[in-house]
């Protein structure tokens, strides 16, 4: 499907960033990361890419953020798969109408390296969204030595996410 196709276009934008700890699994996009010697510190799994991911759909539609949905005061998200999060935000999202014009991601972390990972991250999105791989992009960016994630303290990652939908 081509922008021209749909008659109303949105465009959201999303952001996370979490804390690197020892004792916890790393997960990036719905995939365990097992070379990690850490995981990231949060309420759910701490998945900052489909935390930015739910991010850029609820902000491109309109309905809010992640916090709102899914708040880290209650308990029911305590160590919750950010895949069934997003799956949850990904249903509403459809249910308006939308669909998924492209995906841009890009993850933030000094280690481990992603680019072994960025592949499988990729396909494990097309599998979440079932969306084609085309539509989808995974980048990785490295600290370089600088701030929290070039330090390693911390992992982030943001996205842009661009919906067409027909409307009469």
């Amino acid at each position: 499907m081509t922008a021209q196709l749909f008659n109303e276009l949105r465009v959201g934008e999303g952001h996370d960033t979490h804390r690197t700890v020892s004792g916890r699994p790393l997960i990036i996009g719905g995939v365990s990361i097992s070379d990690a010697t850490f995981g990231l510190d949060g309420h759910s799994d701490a998945d900052v890419l489909l935390h930015a991911i739910i991010d850029a759909m609820l902000g491109a539609t309109g309905q809010g953020d992640i916090g709102e949905w899914f708040p880290n005061t209650e308990s029911q998200w305590k160590d919750a798969d950010s895949a069934k999060l997003l799956d949850a935000v990904w249903n509403s999202v459809q249910n308006q109408g939308w669909r998924i014009i492209n995906l841009d991601c890009t993850i933030h972390a000094e280690q481990p390296r992603m680019s072994v990972w960025k592949p499988r991250i990729r396909q494990r999105l097309s599998e979440l969204l079932d969306v084609a791989i085309e539509q989808l992009n995974v980048k990785a960016k490295s600290g370089e030595k600088v701030g929290p994630v070039g330090r390693g303290e911390s992992i982030s990652a943001d996205v842009v996410v661009l919906f067409g939908r027909f409307r009469n």
